[in-house]
């Protein structure tokens, strides 16, 4: 039997992306979230990728989750759910 290396399955910011490219102004797709994070130097981030991640399917390791802050306009904070929804935004 194969024993899972994870502790936590999914990851804590599967909803958070989601609201984050909804929040956008005007919101974005998975996308042009993928082509923003890849003209930031992540060229293996795609749009499978992002859907993964949202639906919950897919791990996100750390520097992944500073990416996607910062692609997103939010804190790391905020995008695992450590920091209100009204703060949103606030970097």
């Amino acid at each position: 039997m194969a024993k899972n290396m994870f502790i936590i399955k999914g990851n804590l910011c599967a909803e958070r992306v989601r609201l984050a490219r909804a929040l956008q102004k005007p919101p974005i797709t998975q996308e042009e979230l993928a082509q923003k994070i890849q003209l930031m130097g992540v060229e293996d981030m795609t749009k499978l990728i992002i859907s993964r991640i949202e639906k919950n399917q897919r791990h996100v390791c750390d520097a992944e989750l500073r990416v996607l802050a910062k692609a997103l306009g939010v804190t790391m904070e905020w995008l695992v759910g450590d920091a209100d929804e009204q703060d949103y935004g606030q970097r």
